[in-house]
């Protein structure tokens, strides 16, 4: 069985050689970069099934290499921020991060996020190889244009406000990937959002309604209880 990959992206060499050692230790498959741009490459030649992305780095810093991998894929991203950087572990999360951790932690930590994001990633996670960033989402006879941010169902426009694409954009982006209501929240409503976790029921519920040809039975849109949403297409 081949072991699970995981890419560090990360420019102190005593952290990352700290981190390769004990994650090789774990079991992983471990690839290293030391920038951005070189993480962006190694991403897409590798296929990680996750990555630990530091924000501060020379030539692209971890906002942008975050921004840019989330245009391409859904693999879990697990940001590395200072202490006391809360605006950091807010903008990370905003633009797509899983989780985050923050120096100075023990590898004994990170091991167990790594582990968290992997158990709520891993059931049948189909995403896209990194680098074939797609402007249309496909699922039958549904199809998202994420340029023009239409949507239609066979035939049909479908008229969906600005949340319900972004909810759905972002369950067809990960099919099969079983997003926690928690995530989704931080993905499409932001990090600082003071509503309750319900009102991502609300849209799904809608969703449905628009995009299942029963909505009490839903096939697209499957609820995992305890847990969150599964698009199955």
């Amino acid at each position: 069985m081949p072991r699970e990959k995981v890419l560090i992206i990360e420019d102190d060499d005593n952290l990352q050689e700290a981190l390769r050692y004990r994650l090789e230790q774990d079991g992983y498959e471990v690839h290293s970069a030391m920038d951005g741009e070189q993480g962006l490459d190694l991403a897409r030649e590798a296929q990680p099934d996750l990555i630990v992305l530091d924000i501060m780095m020379p030539v692209l810093d971890g906002f942008e290499v975050c921004r840019i991998l989330r245009q391409e894929t859904a693999v879990p991203i697990i940001i590395l921020t200072a202490k006391g950087e809360e605006v950091d572990r807010v903008v990370g999360l905003e633009l797509g991060a899983d989780d985050y951790v923050v120096k100075p932690f023990h590898t004994r930590e990170l091991l167990a996020r790594i582990r968290a994001v992997r158990r709520r990633s891993r059931p049948g996670d189909n995403a896209l190889p990194i680098g074939e960033a797609v402007d249309v989402l496909n699922a039958g006879d549904l199809q998202l244009n994420l340029t023009r941010h239409s949507a239609t169902l066979g035939e049909c426009a479908l008229a969906l406000k600005p949340k319900e694409f972004s909810l759905l954009a972002l369950l067809m982006s990960g099919r099969n990937r079983v997003f926690t209501r928690d995530q989704i929240l931080e993905r499409i409503w932001g990090f600082d959002w003071v509503g309750d976790n319900r009102t991502v029921d609300v849209h799904v519920r809608r969703l449905r309604e628009k995009i299942e040809a029963d909505p009490s039975e839903p096939t697209r849109i499957v609820t995992v209880r305890g847990v969150g949403y599964r698009f199955e297409g």
